[in-house]
């Protein structure tokens, strides 16, 4: 989601600062900014692209006006308070009190998060003479910081802090202190990265906004406020406890940028897609046999105290652990509940301390799925698990097992490698699980070995469909409505399709069971909906023809997925893809590619952003 940057250097760090918004765009956002220390406080924001931002900075370069400095923050924002539009883009500056419209500004903040006390510190602040022109909750933290500020940015921050009420990334520096860049994390991620040259230091929500930069990166944690200098810094604690060395080590980090690269794809969703046998390969390299210590030591004793499952996450991570609640139920026999991160943790539950909690997460920095599991930690559930291609991420920090899938970097807005990953690693978590519980026999380990190792050649196979699936993206491209149906494990399948289809091509589209056709949506069936079926030869294919007589009896045309042996032909109002072969219960990580090509070349047909949808963001740090 928002992104941000900031730096205290010897050298002109604007080049630095705009290089690294460049490599957060990937997240989504409605506006940019930086602000640099100039001799006073300057800023050039924009409600376009980074780009845009880099041609304001050069016009001002060419005007004899360099914008230039050796201390600033910058800022990449996704609209919560506020439209996007320039005066609600970050940095915010204060002027103080009583300033006239167009003082100098003497305090510039960045702010990732949401400050629920706003509203009341608002009517504080202008009581005390502040005005505001914005509608954003950081500027009254601008506002607040300015007031409480005594000659230490440090200071003024912690007290700043202790005022605030919600979720908050920030970084700030006063005209006063050329040298000097604070900041403080609460719910939202924010690193410190050790410089290598001059004695820089910085500061960014993602180590990718540092990457070529420094790799020596320092993990801030829950309520620490930072203080960056030349050639030093110092890091508080939520007691405010200056910290040694010790308790905030320096980690190497090699946060790749190279995943920018788009080749001989149009965009990266598309790119992203045919990456998907590389991803499901190397997510798989090193896994030689089923053993629970692939999530980590200790999960061999983590597996035998549980008794049941609990999956937190949200979106497309969701629906990856919906797919999972099937493949736990009938492989290991072990009961699972899937629940939305965002609602979980406002609604009692009953909490069992022999649950293993299982987070999904592409990005590890979700908020409302980090808040879920400090909920259920907090109910006693002690026994934790990350599926997240992070490494570094909060998730994987706060959770006692992992496992690191490895789809690489993701930049499109509208995931899909970290889907199908994802669902390579809850699959190898579920045979793990059973063969703990002496449900795995050696042959059956060794088969589903076989068809995982399989999935990259199979996934090719799929990928090469993508010809008749532009020919279908034709018809959807007109279309203003969808509906997708899938029965048993492929069920979640068609909602991904769905979510796919409208995230990206704007399209209205619903995924349901397809015995629940009838009980209600079948209503809106015409021949102008387009009805996606997922028809792999399984136990319920009988049933699934069923519904889809049910559709066509109506006059809706259908679109179907089937494998080979189905004995599905295409006729009038019934168009057939078929599936290379039957992937048993691996299926589904088959038949999602082709509704992902589906999503793409509709939107492609419609014309719209692919990579960067309308309203998205690609990691979602706000609750």
């Amino acid at each position: 989601m928002c992104g941000i940057v900031g730096s205290v250097s010897q050298r002109n760090i604007v080049p630095i600062l705009v290089q690294g918004l460049q490599r957060l765009e990937y997240r989504g956002y409605d506006s940019c900014g930086v602000a640099v220390h100039s001799g006073g406080l300057k800023r050039a924001r924009t409600t376009s692209r980074v780009a845009e931002l880099q041609a304001q900075i050069d016009a001002d370069a060419a005007s004899g006006n360099a914008f230039t400095g050796f201390t600033g923050i910058a800022h990449t924002r996704w609209a919560t308070h506020g439209a996007p539009v320039v005066h609600n883009a970050h940095p915010h500056f204060s002027a103080g009190p009583n300033a006239k419209e167009g003082a100098a500004g003497r305090v510039a903040l960045v702010h990732n998060g949401i400050i629920e006390n706003h509203d009341a510190l608002r009517k504080q602040l202008q009581a005390k003479g502040y005005v505001f022109v914005s509608q954003t909750d950081t500027e009254v933290i601008a506002h607040l910081l300015d007031s409480l500020y005594d000659g230490d940015i440090f200071e003024a921050l912690k007290a700043t802090i202790a005022q605030l009420h919600g979720a908050y990334a920030l970084a700030v520096f006063h005209k006063d202190e050329p040298h000097r860049v604070a900041g403080a994390r609460a719910g939202s991620p924010l690193i410190l990265g050790v410089g290598k040259e001059g004695g820089e230091n910085f500061l960014a929500s993602d180590a990718m906004a540092l990457a070529g930069v420094t790799d020596q990166i320092v993990y801030l944690e829950e309520g620490d406020v930072v203080d960056l200098q030349i050639g030093k810094y110092w890091i508080a604690d939520k007691n405010g406890k200056v910290l040694g060395a010790d308790k905030r080590p320096v980690k190497t980090v090699q946060a790749h940028s190279g995943a920018a690269e788009l080749g001989p794809y149009r965009h990266y969703m598309q790119k992203e897609i045919f990456e998907q046998p590389r991803a499901i390969a190397d997510t798989l390299e090193g896994v030689v046999g089923i053993s629970p210590e692939l999530f980590g030591d200790g999960a061999y004793s983590t597996f035998k105290a549980i008794d049941n499952i609990l999956i937190l996450a949200c979106g497309t991570s969701y629906i990856s652990g919906s797919a999972a609640k099937y493949w736990f139920e009938s492989i290991a026999k072990i009961p699972c509940n899937v629940e939305i991160a965002s609602e979980y943790r406002y609604r009692d539950s009953v909490p069992n301390p022999r649950t293993l909690v299982v987070t999904i997460s592409q990005s590890g920095e979700t908020a409302d799925t980090l808040a879920a599991l400090k909920h259920a930690q907090s109910l006693g559930m002690a026994h934790t698990l990350t599926i997240c291609n992070v490494a570094t991420s909060a998730m994987v920090r706060e959770c006692k097992h992992a496992y690191i899938t490895r789809a690489g970097v993701e930049i499109g807005v509208a995931s899909t490698k970290a889907f199908t990953t994802q669902l390579a690693g809850l699959f190898l978590l579920t045979l793990a699980i059973a063969q703990t519980k002496g449900l795995l026999s050696d042959e059956q380990e060794t088969q589903y070995l076989n068809e995982m190792r399989h999935l990259p050649v199979a996934l090719q196979a799929v990928l090469a469909l993508e010809p008749q699936i532009i020919a279908w993206a034709e018809d959807f491209g007109k279309k203003e409505n969808a509906l997708f149906l899938g029965r048993g494990l492929h069920w979640p399948i068609a909602m991904e399709g769905a979510l796919k289809l409208k995230e990206i091509s704007y399209i209205h589209a619903e995924a349901y069971a397809a015995g629940e056709l009838k009980h209600g949506p079948l209503a809106l069936v015409t021949d102008e909906m387009p009805v996606v079926t997922v028809a792999p030869n399984d136990a319920l294919l009988e049933k699934l023809k069923s519904n889809m007589q049910e559709v066509r009896a109506r006059g809706g045309v259908l679109y179907v997925l089937a494998d080979g042996d189905t004995q599905i032909e295409s006729s009038e109002g019934l168009h057939v893809i078929r599936m290379p072969e039957h992937y048993g219960a691996l299926s589904p990580i088959l038949h999602v590619v082709p509704l992902q090509l589906l999503a793409y070349h509709t939107a492609l047909a419609k014309g719209t952003d692919v990579d960067k949808p309308r309203n998205l963001a690609k990691s979602v740090t706000v609750e």
